[in-house]
Formats: C-alpha cells, sequence, structure tokens
C-alpha cells in the first residue's frame, strides 16, 4: 500500500494507550474511553498537550476514540477533538478578528475539500497561537457541532489527490506556525466544500519581517516642511481655495505642514518610533504585505520537490488566498473604515469632478496600485488643455470653410469639371460638384490649424511626461519610497517546476548510467542538481515558438486588413450598379462606414483573443520571476494589440490611393478588383472617420460591455447560484456572511496590465494621428472622467483585495509613452505632408499661383485623360449617363497630358511636390524633436523644494543618530563616575565597619555597564 493512503482499521480491545507501534499506526495517538484508566504517562502527556489551548477553548474535550473507529490520519501527533464554543461572529467582528476578538486577520488561505459519501464533512475550526506552535507543529483537526463521526470500513476511501493536497496543507501550515504566524481554521462556513485559514502575523513576527525588508516607518522626530513665502504664499492660498470644493473629504488629502522622520525599522532601535499604538503601526496594508512575503519564503517539502505558496496555489492545493477588506461599504450600521471612505469620496460617479485620494488610495491599495491612479489623474489632467486647443483647432476649421477656395471651387457648379469613374464598366463619368460635401467637410480637419496642432501635441507629449516624473518624484517622497530599491523577487511556480523536471532528467540518465554510483556521489550530485536552471537551449522551442506566434498573428491582422479592402471595393462596384441617383451618390459614404465598422469589431474580438495568445506564449518561455513574466507579457500584449487597433488606420494614412495606377492602366487585386481610390477632397476625411469610429467605439463598447456588463453579469450569476442555495438551506443562510466568505464571492485581482494597456492605446489614438482628428484629445478627456470612477468602483466594490506592492514608478509602461511620444512626432509629420494636402497647397501657392491665392489649385492638382485610350472592356457601360458625351475625363494626379509627347507620364509637377514633401518631414521631425528634448532638459526631473527636503531629511536622521552616540557615552561616563565614587566611598569604610558588612563591600564594583 502506498504511504500516502489512509490506513481504516479498527484497533483490537487490548489495544496499548498511547502512540501505537505498528508501522500502519505511527505516529497516531489513541486515547482511552476513560482517561483514568490510562497509564500516568499517558495522562500527563494528554493533560500537558492541551493545557495551552487559548481560554475561549474551554469547551474543548477529548472524544471517546472508539466512537469514532480510527479515522487513521497519518499526520504527527494528530488527535481528534470536539469544540463546544459559542457563535462567535459577534466578537470577531464577522471574521475580520480570530474568535478571540483581539487577532486580526491579516491573510486568508482558501481550499476546496471533499465532504464523505455519507453527506457528513469533517467540520473544523483550528487555532493555532504562540503556545501550540511550541507543543504541536501540525494543527489538529476539531469535528465541529458536536457531531460523532463515525466511519465505517464499507465507505469508500478518500480520493488519494485530495488526500494529497490535505497533507501538504497540514505541513504548510505546520510551517507557517514554526515562522511565528498564527492560524485559525474555519470550514463550518455557509459556502459548502470550503475551507478557510485565517493568518494573523504577531507582533514580534511583523517587526522582524519590517527589518529584512527594510520598510521605512515614521519615527518620533517630526519636522517642519518649507513652506513658500511672499507671492508665491498668497497665490498657493487663493489656488486652496478655488479647489476647495473639489477636493475630497479626507484626511490624508489635506496639505501638511509637518512630517514625520522615516527611517527603515531596525528592532534594536525601536525606542526612536512611536509604538504607543502597536496595533495601528503596522497598518492593515502593511501587515499583509509582511504576511505574504512570509508565505512566499514558506516552503512544503512533502512533495517531490518543495513547494511555496505560488506553487501550492497553481496545483491546487489551494484554491485562493488574499488579504481582507477593512469591512463592509454600504449598509445601515457600517463601521466608519477606509473602504467605505474610498466608496463615498473616490469610487463614486457624483464626485467626479473631484481630485483623487491618491494618499488613502495608496495606504489601502499600496504603492503599485496608487501610482497607477496617480498616473491616471495626471495624464486626464493634462488632457484638459490638449482637448481645449484642439476644440479651437475645430472651430477655426468651422469658421474659415466658407472662406477655403479649394473647397468653394469644387462646390461651384459653372467648373464643368467631368471626373472619370470610379470603377471599370458599371460606374459612369460623374460631376466634381457631387463631392462638395466631402471637400467641405475635410477642410475642418485639413487647414493650416491642424499643422500648429500636431506640432502643439507633440510638445504636449514631452511636458506631460516631464509634469508626471516631477509628480513621481513628490509620490516618492511622501510616501518614503526615496531610497526604495527593488529586490530580486521569489522565482515563480512554474520556473521551479521545470527546472525539477530538468533536474529529474538529469538525475534519471546519470543513474542510468552509473547504477552502482557510491552513496557520497550520487549526493554531491543531488546537490549540484539543486542548483540547475534554465538555459536558453531550454528555452529555444519557447522562443521559436514565440517568433512564429507573433509573426502570424501579425500576418493575421493584415490578412483581415486585407479582406476589408476586398469587401470596400467589390461592395463599392455593386452599389454603383445601383439604378437610383441616390443610391450612387452615397456609394462612398456606405462603403467607409461599413467597412469602419467591421474593423472595429474585428478589433474588439481580435484584442481579446490577442490578450490571450500573449499571456500563452509568456507563460511557455517560463520567466524565472513575475517581473520578468510581467514584463514579457507586456511587450508582446503591447505589440500585438498595437498592430491589431492601427493596421487599418495606417492602411488608410499612407497606403489608400498610392498605387492605383491610372485610367486606362489600373493596378488590380487579383485580375479582377481595381485598387480604390481617395475621393476627391484627400484620403483625410476618411482617416478621420475611421480614427474617430474605432477609438470612440473601442471606448465605448469595452467600458461598458467588459468592464461593467461583464462584471454585472458574473456577479448575477453567482447571485443566482447563492439563491438556489439558499431555498435548500434558509436558515443557515439567514446568518450574516463571515468577511473572508464574502471577499471570496468577489472577483481575483489580475493585475493592472489591462488597466494600463487600454490606457496606453488610448495615448497612441490622441498622439500617433492627432493631425486628422484635433477632437481625439476631449473625447479622451470624457472617456478617463468615467474610466477613474469606474476603475474605483471595480477596485473597491467588485475586487478582491489585492496584496499590497511597493512600486517607486510605473516600470516598463513609461518606455512605452516615450516611444509613443517620439513615434507620434514621425508619423503626424508624414499624414501632415503625405496625407493632407497642406504641402500641395504651398507649393501651388508659392511655384505656380498667377495673382497669389489659391484659385485654380483644384484644376492644377487634375489630369487629364482621353476616354478613347480606356482598355477593351473597362469604358462605362453607359457613357451618356450625363446626358452629354465625354471626350476628356479628369482624375486627381500629376501625370501630363493626352496631347503631350510623353502622355501619361509623371509630370515634373509630382517631383516638386514630392519634393517639399520630404523636406518637410525632415525640418519637422528635427524641429519638433530639439523642441521636446529642450523642453525635457529645462524641466528639472525632481522639484527643488522636494531635493532640499530630502537633503533635509539626510541631515536630520544624521543629527538624530549624533545625539543618539553622545547621549550614550554620557551615559557611560556618569556611570564610570559613579562606579569610581562607590568605590572611595567603599574604600574609606572603617575595618570593623568593612567586615561587618563584606557582602556589601563586594557588591560595590557590581554594577553592569550595559550601553
Amino acid at each position: 500500500m502506498d504511504k500516502d493512503e489512509i490506513h481504516l482499521r479498527r484497533l483490537p480491545a487490548a489495544a496499548p494507550w498511547g502512540p501505537h507501534t505498528d508501522s500502519e499506526f505511527h505516529g497516531v495517538d489513541f486515547l482511552p474511553e476513560d482517561l483514568n484508566e490510562a497509564p500516568e504517562e499517558t495522562r500527563m502527556r494528554v493533560n500537558k498537550k492541551y493545557s495551552c489551548l487559548p481560554a475561549e477553548e474551554k469547551g474543548i474535550h477529548i472524544i471517546n476514540i472508539r466512537a469514532i473507529e480510527d479515522i487513521g490520519y497519518d499526520q504527527h501527533e494528530s488527535t481528534l477533538l470536539n469544540s463546544l464554543s459559542k457563535n462567535p461572529d459577534a466578537d470577531c467582528k464577522y471574521g475580520l478578528y480570530f474568535r478571540d476578538g483581539k487577532r486580526k486577520v491579516d491573510y486568508i488561505l482558501v481550499y476546496h475539500y471533499k465532504k464523505s459519501s455519507a453527506g457528513r464533512t469533517l467540520t473544523r475550526r483550528v487555532h493555532h497561537n504562540d503556545s501550540s506552535a511550541r507543543s504541536a507543529k501540525q494543527d489538529q483537526p476539531l469535528p465541529g457541532k458536536g457531531v460523532q463521526l463515525e466511519m465505517r470500513e464499507s465507505e469508500p476511501h478518500v480520493d488519494y489527490h485530495e488526500d494529497d493536497k490535505r497533507f501538504r496543507r497540514e505541513e504548510y501550515e505546520g510551517n507557517l506556525v514554526e515562522a511565528g504566524l498564527e492560524l485559525e481554521r474555519d470550514e463550518d462556513t455557509k459556502i459548502h466544500g470550503v475551507g478557510f485559514v485565517k493568518i494573523h502575523a504577531p507582533w514580534n513576527v511583523l517587526c522582524r519581517e519590517a527589518e529584512f525588508l527594510k520598510l521605512k516607518m515614521p519615527t518620533k522626530k517630526m519636522y517642519q516642511i518649507n513652506q513658500t513665502h511672499g507671492l508665491l504664499k498668497k497665490i498657493n492660498s487663493v489656488i486652496q481655495k478655488i479647489t476647495e470644493p473639489i477636493q475630497p473629504k479626507v484626511a490624508e488629502h489635506k496639505p501638511q505642514t509637518v512630517k514625520r522622520l522615516s527611517y527603515p525599522f531596525s528592532r534594536e532601535k525601536q525606542h526612536l518610533f512611536d509604538l504607543s499604538d502597536r496595533d495601528s503601526f503596522f497598518d492593515s496594508k502593511t501587515r499583509s504585505t509582511i504576511v505574504y512575503e512570509i508565505l512566499k519564503r514558506t516552503t512544503c517539502t512533502k512533495a517531490k520537490y518543495s513547494m511555496g505558496i505560488t506553487s501550492l496555489l497553481a496545483n491546487g492545493v489551494y484554491s485562493a488566498a488574499y488579504p481582507l477588506h477593512d469591512g463592509d461599504y454600504e449598509g445601515e450600521n457600517v463601521e466608519p473604515n477606509d473602504r467605505k471612505l474610498l466608496c463615498e469620496e473616490w469610487a463614486s460617479y457624483g464626485v467626479f469632478y473631484k481630485y483623487q485620494p491618491i494618499d488613502l488610495v495608496r495606504k489601502y491599495f499600496g504603492e503599485k496600485i496608487g501610482l497607477y491612479f496617480a498616473w491616471l489623474g495626471v495624464y486626464t489632467q493634462m488632457l484638459i488643455p490638449a482637448s481645449i486647443v484642439g476644440i479651437i483647432v475645430f472651430l477655426y476649421g468651422c469658421a474659415t470653410v466658407d472662406e477655403n477656395i479649394p473647397s468653394m471651387e469644387m462646390c461651384d457648379q459653372r467648373n464643368n469639371i467631368t471626373m472619370c469613374p470610379l470603377c471599370d464598366r458599371t460606374c459612369s463619368y460623374w460631376k466634381m460638384s457631387s463631392a462638395c460635401a466631402t471637400a467641405r467637410a475635410s477642410h475642418l480637419f485639413d487647414n493650416p490649424a491642424t499643422v500648429f496642432f500636431s506640432v502643439f501635441m507633440a510638445l504636449w507629449a514631452a511636458t506631460f511626461m516631464e509634469h508626471w516624473k516631477r509628480k513621481q518624484m513628490r509620490l516618492n517622497y511622501r510616501w518614503d519610497l526615496t531610497g526604495f530599491e527593488e529586490e530580486e523577487d521569489h522565482p515563480r511556480a512554474e520556473y521551479e517546476a521545470k527546472v525539477l523536471e530538468k533536474s529529474l532528467r538529469k538525475e534519471h540518465k546519470h543513474k542510468e548510467k552509473h547504477r552502482y554510483f557510491p552513496e557520497e556521489t550520487a549526493n554531491k550530485w543531488r546537490q549540484r542538481t539543486d542548483k540547475e536552471k534554465l538555459t536558453w537551449k531550454d528555452r529555444f522551442p519557447a522562443y521559436l515558438t514565440n517568433f512564429v506566434g507573433i509573426i502570424f498573428m501579425v500576418g493575421l491582422t493584415f490578412a483581415i486588413v486585407f479582406g476589408v479592402i476586398i469587401y470596400r471595393i467589390s461592395t463599392a462596384a455593386a452599389l454603383a450598379i445601383s439604378s437610383t441617383p441616390s443610391g450612387r451618390s452615397s456609394v462612398r459614404v456606405t462603403v467607409t462606414a461599413t467597412a469602419v465598422i467591421i474593423n472595429l469589431v474585428v478589433i474588439i474580438i481580435l484584442d481579446e483573443v490577442y490578450g490571450c495568445i500573449a499571456r500563452w506564449l509568456t507563460q511557455i518561455e517560463v520567466p524565472k520571476t513575475d517581473k520578468n513574466f510581467e514584463e514579457r507579457l507586456i511587450f508582446k500584449a503591447f505589440l500585438l494589440k498595437f498592430v491589431n487597433a492601427y493596421t487599418p488606420i495606417f492602411y488608410v494614412a499612407f497606403f489608400k490611393g498610392r498605387f492605383v495606377g491610372r485610367p486606362g492602366d489600373y493596378v488590380y487585386i487579383f485580375h479582377s478588383f481595381r485598387m480604390e481610390e481617395c475621393a476627391p477632397g484627400g484620403c483625410l476625411m476618411e482617416l478621420c472617420i475611421q480614427l474617430s469610429i474605432i477609438m470612440l467605439g473601442k471606448q465605448l463598447i469595452q467600458n461598458n460591455l467588459f468592464e461593467i456588463g461583464i462584471p454585472k453579469m458574473k456577479k448575477f450569476i453567482r447571485y443566482m447560484k447563492l439563491k438556489r442555495r439558499r431555498s435548500l438551506d434558509h436558515e443557515e443562510h439567514m446568518k450574516k456572511k463571515q468577511r473572508y466568505e464574502v471577499d471570496y464571492n468577489l472577483e481575483p485581482f489580475a493585475g493592472l496590465t489591462p488597466e494600463y494597456m487600454e490606457m496606453i492605446i488610448q495615448f497612441g489614438f490622441v498622439t500617433l494621428f492627432v493631425a486628422s482628428f484635433p477632437l481625439a484629445p476631449l473625447f479622451a478627456l470624457l472617456n478617463n472622467i468615467i474610466e477613474i470612477r469606474l476603475d474605483a468602483k471595480k477596485f473597491v466594490t467588485e475586487l478582491r483585495r489585492p496584496v499590497a506592492v511597493r512600486a517607486k514608478d510605473i516600470g516598463i509602461w513609461y518606455n512605452i509613452l516615450r516611444g509613443i511620444g517620439k513615434l507620434a512626432v514621425i508619423i503626424n509629420a508624414f499624414v501632415i505632408s503625405f496625407t493632407s494636402d497642406f504641402i500641395p497647397r504651398l507649393v501651388y501657392l508659392y511655384m505656380y499661383s498667377e495673382n497669389g491665392t489659391m484659385h485654380g489649385f483644384v484644376n492644377h492638382t487634375l489630369s487629364s485623360f482621353n476616354v478613347s485610350d480606356f482598355q477593351a472592356g473597362t469604358a462605362p457601360n453607359d457613357p451618356m449617363d450625363l446626358g452629354y458625351e465625354v471626350q476628356i475625363c479628369r482624375y486627381k494626379d500629376y501625370r501630363e497630358p493626352p496631347w503631350s509627347e510623353n502622355k501619361y507620364d509623371i509630370s515634373k509637377d509630382f517631383w516638386a511636390v514630392l519634393a517639399a514633401r520630404l523636406a518637410f518631414v525632415i525640418v519637422f521631425q528635427n524641429l519638433v524633436m530639439f523642441m521636446s528634448d529642450f523642453v525635457d532638459w529645462i524641466i528639472p526631473d525632481i522639484p527643488k523644494d522636494i531635493s532640499q527636503q530630502i537633503h533635509k531629511e539626510k541631515v536630520l536622521m544624521v543629527e538624530v543618530f549624533m545625539r543618539e552616540e553622545q547621549g550614550k557615552l554620557q551615559m557611560l561616563e556618569t556611570w564610570k563616575d559613579k562606579d569610581k565614587r562607590k568605590g572611595e566611598n567603599c574604600n574609606n569604610h572603617s575595618p570593623r565597619l568593612s567586615r561587618s558588612h563584606s557582602g556589601s563591600l563586594s557588591s560595590c564594583h557590581s554594577y553592569p555597564l550595559d550601553v
């Protein structure tokens, strides 16, 4: 029989009491029905083992072992007890404290267990405290509610895997107790089949771990923060009065004039810290962080290899691990807590106009989440000036649309300009004046102000990055992170498993080669394999899969865009056959709108698919630490989602209408589909439509459907399941749930990557193609105002409380933002020069205009074509559609006329315009890059007042230690003087007095010097 399998057997009647000597029952204490009949040694051992239980467990008594019929736990010093304690819900504040109502729950471990075949569960509530930790390493399972369990030989054995998980849990929890933590188990919950282990870190453990983690804690020393004087002070006071209504009503957000000096916690220097209230010295966020560090460090060695909490979670030994929320956030008679305050002053749509209480967010969720919301707040604030300038640019286009000469010429009915057909055979000739609406609309976004706006947004991006760096330094100073350096994280569970697999494979090969290897050499080999790690050779298949997978995904995106292009061309040809004039006039609008909607749906679907694929590709790489995993995941997900979101826009901006050919010599796809052309007003208007629909649709659908709708749906499904259970057990479910049960039903925290990714893609929409859509910052601002409160509500009410993580910056996201800012300059330069008509207008104005105006510009950009030069089978089926015979039609290009010697060749005007466009790209890019770098250089990364405060803290800290050393020296000198005077007094005694006080004479020099 396997060593981990449970033996269920009756004890003989004459079995001796105490630990059984049989190998099958080794380590199990069997107690007599009447303890008084047992030997004296057994009675003493039992009394000694259970006299140290807490006061609230006074009702515990030893159960008759014969009634239980040898449950047979293969567990060291296991015993079977029964707790008859009263309902502790009121005393423990419904799960926020242990049942004694004194020890706070700092962390929760959740596991699943199976019921017995008769429907009876082994319900247990177990205590582990300091005293019990010394007496027993493993937990003691206690049957709940006084039910005597009887497992008969006829009942089936417990599943081996469940057994194995239970053994691992028992060993792991025993190791946690050895590490100093206190545990309490609860399986008597309203969630059937789910058990909870409550963890409390006592004061000595908190102090020890805070010293290991080098946590900066506030000392008794307080100092004055430098205040502004003179005019700046008056300006600040006026600003504070004006902004007072939009400030959150929380204590942490009020301006502080004094600050406590912080220093890394040390047990030897506890006198430096204010320990008057030990319960609040370490807040709940810090306590959960400390416990989580212990959980990661503690291992379970019962398996083939050591398993930490990440491995135990990955293997299903525990199903969840999380810290508790501070309490309820709504309802009657709810005690004031930080969660309720955050819900009222932060996670509510009614306070959308207020600043965020960032310090309270950091206090509750930790620095990493606090930095995300601080960054989101700074980004949203910086969008306000960008939105204002964008609105001004748009209004300028609206105001000057009637003064725009090119659009007036296109709309003039007197200019009898006949355009060449837009497709073969089915399309006929058309008047340029029919595109009047498109030409007027394109001027709203294609005017000289958009060039200024592109320069402004490039400088705005640089200013935003510098402003965030300064804000980040202020937060680092305020949150005592100035000297914080991230340490190497623990290896991930998957990495440890892969290393184990590699070492076992090597060990197996080694055993095959050396079957008769000496034992000492085998031990050396085992020690060498313990230091095994994954190399690039081990990861090469994963790297190859990553490369091929990413190339395939990018190719898939291009293929979908190409498919949409085919759809546009074929639909345009099909709609052109329509006999109604209204149908033919709306072909371009219909095709563009439907194609953009298809692109939007595909982008949203592929976003979710690419997110899952990026995670899978990262998992097969098996990164060593969570930080490496997160960075690689971010890179892959950003690359795929960037390509997915912007490929359709790149096509319209830089490729559509560039490779069309000319009448009589068009470029065809698959020899049947003619490449589509830009509208007479240019492709910028279509780019604007594409960008606006994708940006707005993506934000609305993802925010409303994915971030609001799906969580609401999951919550509704959980509610219906609980309602069904309530109908089965109404009395049980009438009781109020414990805090850890309520939090278990919340969604687990999945990291900040999706939140950052959404904002980074939006930042790309705002900066990359802003020359074509000046209203993008305005729509981003409106979205972010809702997004902040939406994310806040999700974190406070719908997610389990995440483990607080220390961080001093936003990590790799800052580099991505800088990269997008640099790329935006280049893309906007190409959009202005190649997509818009800004450069052709300048060239015409200064090189070809006869009177220095734009009159004649439209005619200058159009080339002529003789309809007799159409290829066979491509001429219009109805050449008399306009009511007259057409000899010459016009098309947009710079080519020689049909009466020229080199007819239809590219003209000199084309090369002049191309040279001007390339020159503009070079000048614009270098000028704006220089201005951005100048802004970066002129604005210091660290504000002057913060650098002064940091220097002041260092000086004050040195002064504190110098005074402490001086005090020690003075105390030492005082003790020496006292000792010397005492010795002199003893020497001046008379011989008789000395003889009568010989004991006191010897004690004259016995003062200890303990400095």
